[in-house]
């Protein structure tokens, strides 16, 4: 996307290094993390689609607890009934947030190859210990209503296997876990075990850069939407202003 990043094991001297090339600096946690730095603006996404978890998981809550804005993110796929229930959440344990609904627009790249018989791929942390049983692989894939997803569990092999059982969870998606060069493998290898006619992969990661499969691979992207991406802009253009105007 053309953007500096900053990465490391010491906050401290990755901060004053992009203080000194940026007039804004942007810390983005992922995974669940709380941000390591005081912000002056803090942004939190929450996912009707495991409405909840903003009230139950550590340290999502947190994140709530202190945000300044809160997204309430995927209400173009999530059902109103969760996306409400996620509005009173976020209201009851604070109520000074500025709440805007957010669009992330699903799509697939050469979506007329999803026919037949399809093994979805889906991000790991969030179907693995982020607790979704699907993700934006799944939605794409069940839009095409002659597609039929299949069980991969009765093709892993090694960790592969291994975190089917800790995930019970899941059963129509394949984590896609890469943690080594063993783990890797694996997956390649449940991969092409694979009953199936297309892999649809979920996972931001382009599959076809660190592994070879015998089937042709179709990515899901997502993207926020326009309506959103305007709301949020307004909103970061007035804090920028105030605090330029100090």
């Amino acid at each position: 996307m053309g953007g500096v990043i900053f990465a490391g094991v010491d906050y401290e001297e990755i901060l004053r290094e992009a203080e000194k090339e940026a007039d804004v600096v942007i810390w983005d946690g992922g995974n669940n993390d709380f941000s390591f730095y005081k912000p002056d603006l803090l942004i939190t996404i929450a996912d009707p689609h495991r409405a909840g978890h903003e009230i139950s998981y550590y340290p999502g809550e947190m994140n709530v607890r202190a945000a300044d804005v809160v997204i309430i993110n995927k209400v173009n796929t999530a059902d109103k009934k969760d996306i409400e229930t996620v509005r009173k959440n976020v209201k009851k344990i604070n109520p000074s947030a500025q709440i805007i609904d957010g669009i992330s627009a699903i799509f697939a790249e050469d979506e007329n190859k999803i026919t037949g018989r399809v093994l979805v791929i889906e991000d790991g942390p969030t179907v693995t210990h982020g607790g979704m049983p699907y993700g934006a692989g799944t939605v794409a894939a069940r839009e095409h209503d002659a597609v039929d997803i299949i069980d991969p569990r009765r093709f892993a092999v090694g960790s592969i296997a291994e975190t089917f059982q800790k995930y019970p969870h899941l059963r129509h998606v394949l984590p896609a876990m890469g943690y080594g060069k063993q783990q890797t493998k694996e997956l390649e290898e449940t991969i092409n075990n694979a009953d199936c006619d297309i892999v649809v992969s979920g996972t931001p990661i382009d599959l076809s850069r660190v592994i070879r499969v015998n089937k042709p691979i179709v990515r899901v992207r997502y993207n926020v939407g326009e309506s959103t991406l305007k709301e949020l802009k307004e909103i970061i253009d007035r804090f920028l202003k105030k605090k330029i105007n100090r």
